[in-house]
């Protein structure tokens, strides 16, 4: 399968079916709790780099937060990708069942 990367980002994409909605939600929570935990990470860090004892902590919560953030396009990357992929399933489920096509399945 190609993907078109014209075809990944359009707005109206998570709504075009019920199993749209579904994944898009699933990518959504996954987004959200990523993006929670990166900035409870930071916080943390932030209040340890206060005393000197706590600084290597803080510099390792620092770290893990910057993974999570990074992580955040890659779940949006992800999101489009598998939308994208589904709607081309769809496309190829619909013209296997159309009425005049040849499946013999």
């Amino acid at each position: 399968m190609k993907l078109n990367p014209m075809k990944l980002f359009q707005s109206r994409r998570f709504d075009a079916s019920p199993k749209h909605r579904e994944i898009y939600s699933a990518y959504e929570i996954a987004y959200s709790i990523i993006d929670l935990l990166a900035a409870v990470l930071f916080i943390v860090g932030s209040i340890l780099f206060l005393d000197d004892a706590t600084v290597y902590a803080g510099t390792w919560l620092f770290i893990i937060g910057s993974v999570f953030f990074a992580a955040r396009p890659a779940v949006r990357l992800a999101r489009e990708l598998h939308l994208a992929g589904l709607e081309d399933d769809d496309q190829t489920s619909r013209a296997t069942s159309s009425p005049g096509s040849k499946n013999t399945g």
